[in-house]
């Protein structure tokens, strides 16, 4: 498939071979684009620089999203080297454990802003950067999840973390739209990733979520990869300031038959 022939982009967040953000690579660098990657710090280049390698990359750099000078380099870098760029991911969450349990209400002040400030504000950073190296038609989009709009046990403040994403994306695209520049996010169902298995609880969101979907079962790490080369893609060209769902329609479903038979019984009205 050469869909992406031509294509020349940058990922932020991929982490390992079991995560979205590889998942999304690697179905882009199947459809024949070409890919930049970052890694957050030291110790992490050890798990990515083999995938970047493997995906043949002629940039695999350093990034901490909260550091301004250190996505500045990146785009630079890429500006360098392939002059514009047709695509960015940002894949980039991250909340203290702490602060995904217990009660939302006792959220510290120091969690909120780690939660946002990495997850919800880096979107900015990195499209303020992006902007001036990003062909007309080019694509930037970030992952979210359910917890943006509906209160998700154990996600919390990750929860508000993403409104806010979901929120600076259609400010985004109303900015870089001006430059045929196309911002969207890509809203994933529960996958069993390293990640999300730091979420307490995510093994009854797993079964929830089958239970919920309209498609009887939970969302795979490919169907997640193929809504990212959509939206990568020339043939999301339409679509900008929009929350796409890959989750196997469980945000449509209020409850499944069987959820409701059971609360039924339990409770009285």
């Amino acid at each position: 498939m050469d869909l992406m022939k031509g294509k020349k982009g940058l990922i932020f967040g991929v982490s390992n071979t079991h995560g979205i953000a590889y998942g999304i690579a690697k179905q882009i660098h199947d459809a024949g684009g070409e890919i930049a990657f970052t890694y957050a710090n030291e110790a992490m280049e050890k798990r990515v620089r083999p995938i970047a390698e493997e995906f043949g990359a002629k940039i695999i750099m350093e990034c901490d999203v909260t550091n301004e000078d250190h996505v500045k380099a990146v785009f630079a870098e890429c500006e360098k080297v392939y002059g514009k760029l047709d695509f960015v991911v940002h894949a980039v969450a991250f909340a203290n454990k702490e602060d995904l349990t217990g009660r939302f209400i006792d959220t510290s002040k120091a969690g909120w802003d780690l939660a946002l400030g990495i997850s919800a504000y880096s979107l900015v950073t990195v499209c303020k950067y992006a902007e001036n190296i990003m062909n007309e038609g080019g694509s930037i989009f970030a992952m979210t999840y359910l917890g943006s709009i509906l209160s998700v046990p154990g996600y919390n403040v990750m929860g508000v973390a993403k409104a806010a994403l979901e929120s600076s994306m259609r400010f985004l695209a109303v900015d870089l739209g001006k430059k045929g520049v196309r911002v969207n996010c890509l809203s994933a169902g529960p996958v069993k990733t390293l990640a999300a298995m730091g979420i307490g609880g995510f093994s009854k969101m797993l079964k929830a979520a089958v239970a919920r979907a309209p498609l009887g079962r939970n969302v795979a790490l490919e169907d997640v990869g193929k809504a990212g080369l959509f939206l990568a893609s020339d043939l999301s060209s339409g679509m900008t300031g929009e929350v796409i769902y890959a989750d196997c329609g469980c945000h449509s479903a209020y409850a499944s038959a069987e959820e409701m038979d059971v609360l039924s019984q339990h409770i009285e009205i």
